[in-house]
């Protein structure tokens, strides 16, 4: 009997571990823009890739990752399953991206350089790819950009068509937002191939670039990179409507470790809300080699967004 007390009570002094996730989440490659998607019971997490070298100064984006989870902890890596050579059209980086589910498809609207043709003079352009599964694999859509620098005037220069952000709202319309120093929108048709009427553009307070859109109970929200202090912050706004007017309503996330820029990537989990970004606090990271990272989201009872906690729980070395 004695001998059965002592058992029980070193079982009850044992100490139970829960699992928990650092930041970055992914620390084997750099990677970068995060976009996060739920589907079913899991969470699918599209980035970029920083191929860029420790001596580079400008951005090296080989192709576009996805990751899954359940769990928050431990993610699974699905590789690389679309790159700017999939797109016969486009020359240069995978820059940032979003993929959506609709209708049992997934789409992957990206943005990266248009080869000077007869199409195009050049400059940054939205594509858009398309699979079965949210794996991929993937192909061009429509075997042309979706959107090309020549639809865009307002903006002076060929980098402007960047970051795309696509939304359904409830009633099953589909809209696209993107943009450099500017944001700009136009509606989908529900194959989510081809635009629908005009783009039009206009420019929230320290807005720069990386828009990210969501409704929330009967809140709208744009989601950007500004201006900051320089390296980029994260501010926002808030409408009652998709396509505003938008009421500007501040900074929810402050400079980040080791980036002049970030991005941001926001979705709801398991009951849970979640703001995914970059930074570049990886061993050798930087500007151009850079690490997604995730933190909890809290909302006021008004629908404001509270100001986000950036969290470092330790990092591991690149292989």
């Amino acid at each position: 009997m004695k001998f059965n007390i002592t058992i029980l009570l070193i079982f009850c002094c044992i100490p139970t571990f829960k699992m928990t996730a650092q930041n970055p989440i992914i620390n084997h490659i750099f990677t970068a823009d995060p976009s996060p998607m739920v589907y079913k019971d899991t969470l699918f997490l599209y980035t970029g890739h920083d191929v860029a070298t420790e001596a580079d100064t400008n951005y090296k984006m080989a192709d576009w990752r996805v990751f899954s989870t359940i769990d928050m902890v431990k993610w699974k890596d699905h590789g690389a399953p679309l790159s700017p050579g999939t797109f016969s059209w486009a020359t240069g980086d995978a820059y940032a991206a979003q993929c959506i589910e609709r209708n049992g498809k997934f789409y992957w609207f990206v943005s990266t350089f248009h080869k000077k043709d007869e199409v195009s003079g050049g400059g940054a352009a939205i594509g858009v790819a398309v699979s079965d599964k949210p794996t991929g694999p993937f192909k061009d859509a429509i075997g042309k950009a979706l959107v090309i620098n020549e639809m865009t005037t307002d903006m002076k220069y060929g980098w402007d068509d960047i970051d795309p952000s696509v939304f359904v709202d409830d009633d099953g319309q589909a809209y696209l937002f993107w943009g450099n120093g500017s944001c700009k929108w136009v509606k989908l048709k529900e194959n989510m191939t081809e635009i629908e009427g005009s783009i039009s553009t206009f420019k929230p307070k320290n807005y720069i670039e990386g828009p990210w859109v969501y409704k929330r109970k009967n809140l709208y929200y744009l989601v950007y990179a500004s201006a900051g202090t320089k390296p980029e912050m994260i501010e926002y706004c808030t409408a009652k409507s998709p396509v505003g007017p938008w009421t500007y309503q501040g900074i929810i996330q402050e400079n980040v470790t080791n980036s002049f820029t970030t991005h941001p990537g926001i979705i709801d989990y398991k009951g849970k809300s979640y703001f995914f970004y970059h930074n570049g606090s990886l061993p050798t990271g930087g500007s151009y080699r850079r690490s997604v990272c995730v933190d909890y989201m809290y909302y006021n009872a008004d629908g404001t967004i509270q100001k986000i906690i950036q969290t470092t729980k330790g990092v591991s070395k690149i292989k």
